[in-house]
């Protein structure tokens, strides 16, 4: 159990152990099928746990060269590299980090063919599809959403895989089971079948939970394993999310406690600054020792420092009254919480953690200060 009254507030822990939990989880995988499994370094970045991940995974997928070359630098493996277009300063900086480079359109592909023959002996390029089918409830996450503009459509796909394409890439699922991938195979197969047969590998894409409890992983293997048959493929994927899922906590201590026709309790952290998804997408965080508001005796509305109206957390209840300095832990916070902090308001960025909760030893990984405010301006 960790003692989270020993960390400065606000601050993101890390849990060595259930990062381990996870890796091999994602590893049996790999073990049971060939698959390859990539970090997506949009979802978790922290560096430090890079020598313990390139124990396990293949490498790494990067949405930009400073992923890319902290993916080379930091976790070892392969880079795989997509963004949804490439400006030329970008893509030469790619060509030099990434072991595969995937394109979002037949236009993009045209601009850079010079350089993908010049490069065709070392790099493998490959295209992305939108097979159009929907695994996703909210669109705000949902690659195949009507109108996106992500991936190429069967209709705007050549009838051949392009000169120097060796694979192809798609990606339908956010925090998905397998049986959303199996539905989404069958539509893949169904408008891209005949040019599967002419790929090295396929990329699967991110957003399968797999380390989420109630995963079929069964059927997972059943899926690849039947795939890698068929089509004679190497297959990747890259549940970036899966990697650190449950392993991380942010830790906060209640600054006020005020009342307008609600309790309402002022934390040292922030849904705009420290969890934008709550607003984003929108969601609920849990907060250890917590309920739904009104099921425990003593429900709050929580609410952030920044001066943004909406910068609310939600509401909880709790089994006795918060009394300022009181901690509160919220779960789940390692993927995409840490990677989208911001300093709007000037608010001071988490302090981040590493911990072993076996040994009980802590790592103090990062402290940020006026100056990580101020250099990101001018």
């Amino acid at each position: 159990m960790i003692d989270f009254s020993v960390f400065e507030t606000p601050c993101f822990v890390v849990d060595e152990i259930l990062l381990k939990k996870n890796l091999e989880i994602l590893s049996h995988v790999q073990k049971e099928t060939g698959a390859k499994i990539l970090l997506a370094l949009k979802s978790f970045s922290m560096f430090c746990t890079g020598d313990i991940i390139k124990q396990y995974l293949a490498g790494t997928c990067a949405s930009s060269p400073h992923e890319a070359r902290l993916g080379k630098e930091k976790f070892g493996g392969e880079v795989h590299s997509f963004a949804a277009a490439y400006s030329g300063k970008d893509f030469d900086k790619l060509l030099t980090l990434s072991d595969h480079i995937i394109f979002n359109s037949i236009s993009q592909y045209e601009r850079f063919k010079p350089k993908i023959k010049a490069n065709i002996s070392r790099i493998k390029f490959g295209l992305r599809i939108n097979p159009e089918h929907n695994e996703v409830s909210t669109e705000i996450y949902d690659p195949c959403a009507p109108y996106s503009r992500l991936g190429i459509t069967r209709k705007n796909f050549p009838d051949k895989l392009p000169e120097y394409i060796s694979g192809l890439h798609f990606h339908t699922l956010c925090e998905n089971n397998s049986d959303s991938l199996e539905r989404t195979l069958k539509v893949v197969e169904k408008k891209f079948g005949e040019l599967l047969f002419k790929c090295e590998w396929v990329n699967f894409g991110g957003g399968h939970h797999i380390t989420r409890d109630d995963y079929d992983i069964d059927l997972l293997l059943k899926i690849i394993n039947s795939f890698k048959k068929k089509y004679n493929a190497d297959i990747f994927l890259e549940p970036g999310e899966a990697t650190a899922l449950n392993t991380g906590f942010l830790v906060s201590t209640v600054l006020d406690i005020i009342d307008n026709n609600k309790n309402i309790a002022i934390l040292d952290t922030s849904a705009a600054t420290h969890m934008p998804d709550i607003i984003e997408m929108p969601y609920r965080p849990f907060i250890i020792g917590s309920e739904q508001p009104d099921v425990l005796p003593y429900t709050y509305r929580l609410g952030g420092l920044s001066c943004l109206a909406g910068d609310i957390i939600g509401e909880y209840s709790f089994d006795k009254p918060l009394n300022i300095g009181d901690r509160l832990v919220f779960t789940d916070m390692a993927h995409y919480t840490m990677v989208k902090t911001n300093t709007f308001n000037g608010i001071k960025l988490p302090d981040i953690y590493y911990i072993n909760s076996e040994s009980k030893e802590i790592l103090h990984r990062k402290s940020f200060d006026y100056d990580d405010f101020k250099e990101r301006l001018s």
